[in-house]
């Protein structure tokens, strides 16, 4: 089913395709995937970018030219015809809710079939279906760990693979990379407390005050020192420490405070896929078993005052009400042996040109591991840089992709 628009010098045609929940099972349960076709009026017979969203659980972004939004969109559009596809369970595709009437078993069968290998699965779905011989494809974040995943799986359906941010490591085990994350974490909390000192008997005093008193954010959930921590996974982006320093300079007491403590954290029932399967994006053939809470320094047990980054937690499940249907699910995932997502032999022989963004202090995604992938993957040119945070794509996007672009195509 198609419908296109016109709108603000962009021609949008919308597309929703049915597919399977389990691809191993093409006659099963169906899902809805939806997805936003985005050219220029003289550019609608150019070749398709597929747009893979960050995440897990983010739909993709809704564009705009006041002006172009996302910021990336107007270099792609020299190029290509954009496809912004809303990854399974998230925007206008079947949603994942906290899926009401299934047994925690049911609950955790179905949530294994949202990772990066069953949206590669889609997108090839969509190809065929709208009749493309190959495509582009731009992951930013978890978006870059699907084309990865793509390239592993299903190179013959891709013309080029750009990565922003989002190269995983291939093989390693979740514990690696936590550590990894924990250790850079305590590096930005340094930096944090460094460039704002009064911060930090600030932030000691408020940990006083959330132990003492009765808490209470917008949605009725208490406000605890472990949920206040996980703002600190603002920290990664390039303007996350003036957002923490700005919502800390408020009254503890008010109710701008609790509204802001609640909406800056990572977490929360708008894309509950996020916190239920994370670490699995990050499973490339083990059991995570809670693996940031099993890794977590003792120097975050010892110093409240250090917030944590995009590490989820089983206690999660019991504090987050609208997470809270979902916990047995998320202590079976936790346990759940994932398959591999990366064939290194075929990534070893890859011939898509590619070309990744690698940001040197990237927050949320090890640098060092992401260049041990760029370089087994054959052919994909890597770009180094500590001039962006993980979200250099939006704040800088045009610059970036014309970048790769580039590199992909052996001009720089």
């Amino acid at each position: 089913m198609s419908l296109r628009t016109h709108t603000h010098g962009l021609v949008l045609t919308e597309h929703t395709f049915d597919v399977p929940l389990d691809h191993a099972v093409p006659g099963g349960e169906q899902i809805s995937v939806f997805a936003r076709e985005v050219a220029d009026p003289g550019g609608t017979d150019r070749p398709f970018l597929v747009f893979l969203q960050g995440g897990p659980g983010h739909e993709a972004a809704r564009p705009t030219r006041f002006p172009s939004a996302p910021g990336w969109l107007e270099r792609a559009l020299q190029d290509y015809r954009v496809l912004l596809l809303d990854q399974r369970g998230t925007g206008r595709s079947t949603p994942v809710g906290t899926l009401p009437g299934m047994t925690p078993q049911q609950q955790a069968e179905y949530l294994t079939h949202f990772r990066a290998d069953a949206i590669v699965a889609d997108a090839e779905h969509i190809r065929r279906s709208l009749g493309v011989d190959r495509w582009s494809v731009l992951g930013q974040s978890f978006g870059g760990f699907t084309t990865l995943a793509y390239l592993s799986t299903a190179p013959d359906g891709l013309r080029e693979a750009f990565f922003t941010g989002g190269l995983p490591p291939i093989g390693r085990h979740p514990d690696e990379v936590y550590a990894a994350t924990f250790d850079r974490m305590l590096e930005r909390n340094r930096r944090y407390f460094a460039r704002y000192p009064g911060d930090l008997p600030r932030v000691q005093d408020l940990h006083a005050w959330l132990a003492a008193e009765d808490v209470r954010l917008p949605n009725g959930d208490r406000l605890t020192s472990r949920r206040l921590r996980q703002i600190g996974n603002i920290l990664g982006t390039s303007d996350g420490f003036e957002h923490l320093h700005y919502l800390l300079e408020r009254p503890f007491d008010s109710p701008a405070f609790r509204h802001d403590a609640q909406s800056m954290a990572p977490f929360d029932g708008r894309n509950p896929l996020y916190a239920v399967i994370h670490e699995s994006s990050y499973a490339d053939g083990h059991a995570t078993r809670w693996s940031a809470e099993r890794v977590r320094p003792a120097a975050f047990a010892e110093r409240p005052e250090l917030f944590t980054g995009e590490h989820v937690f089983p206690w999660m499940f019991d504090e987050f009400s609208e997470l809270a249907p979902l916990r047995e699910a998320a202590n079976l995932l936790a346990e759940h042996e994932w398959p591999r997502l990366y064939d290194a032999d075929v990534l070893g022989g890859n011939e898509v040109p590619s070309a990744a963004a690698i940001y040197a202090e990237d927050l949320y995604v090890e640098h060092a591991f992401s260049v041990e992938t760029a370089a087994a993957v054959r052919g994909l040119r890597g770009w180094v840089t500590n001039e962006y945070e993980h979200n250099g794509l939006r704040a800088d996007g045009g610059r970036i992709l014309d970048r790769l672009i580039a590199m992909a195509r052996g001009r720089r």
